[in-house]
């Protein structure tokens, strides 16, 4: 846990910096609109020159099709957990193939997914969107941690209090000013997700999933 804590402390840390240094080498002028997902190469052209332009674009493509085959391969893990549980249908998601051992539907889906996004959404509709349920959840730990190390404790200590409620603040502040069409879409998707936990458990009056491990050669 101490690891994981430290891991987003010293990314955070990173990339403050890098956004800092950043501004200081492009200066006061902002950004074109049609440009901003563009921008750090942009910073690099004007740090290093064209070299320094294409070797940043190169490394970002390299990065993205790690980090995509990356969440792609933990994307379709989770949906082989969540059919192997029963909590989505079994017969697709909870399918492996017999020759490679890997729930190869889920691969497949995941990918059409991202694939169809890529052509219908920006990078920054697509970020928002995401952001719109990861900022929930964090939220929910924040809240789940205040409970656990507050509310229960038999010591109560405020930075147990300050932090999980601070947390839970600036999650929900980010989340506040997410895009609308982002807001939007993310409270679509979870009216699904509630509508079909209601169905599937009769308005809640019984186990959605139940929960187990994937063995380790899936």
């Amino acid at each position: 846990m101490l690891a994981t804590v430290f891991v987003c402390l010293i990314t955070g840390i990173l990339s403050s910096l890098e956004v800092y240094a950043a501004q200081l080498v492009w200066g006061p002028k902002p950004f074109p609109e049609d440009m901003v997902e563009s921008a750090f190469p942009l910073v690099a052209q004007r740090a290093g020159g064209f070299f320094l332009f294409h070797l940043l674009n190169f490394t970002i493509l390299i990065a993205n099709i790690g980090s995509g085959m990356g969440s792609q391969l933990g994307a379709a893990r989770l949906l082989y957990g969540m059919g192997r549980s029963k909590g989505i249908p079994k017969k697709f998601f909870g399918a492996i193939d017999p020759m490679h051992h890997i729930p190869r539907n889920n691969v497949v889906f995941v990918g059409a997914i991202a694939l169809i996004g890529a052509f219908l959404i920006s990078y920054q509709q697509g970020a928002e969107l995401l952001n719109f349920g990861a900022l929930i959840a964090f939220m929910g730990v924040n809240v789940a941690a205040f409970v656990r190390y507050f509310l229960r404790a038999e010591m109560k200590h405020w930075p147990n209090l300050a932090s999980p409620v601070l947390g839970f603040l600036i999650c929900l502040y980010i989340w506040w000013n997410l895009a609308k069409n982002a807001k939007l879409l993310g409270a679509i998707w979870m009216g699904v997700g509630f509508a079909y936990g209601a169905i599937k458990t009769k308005w809640f009056k019984s186990d959605l999933v139940q929960f187990d491990i994937p063995p380790d050669d899936a």
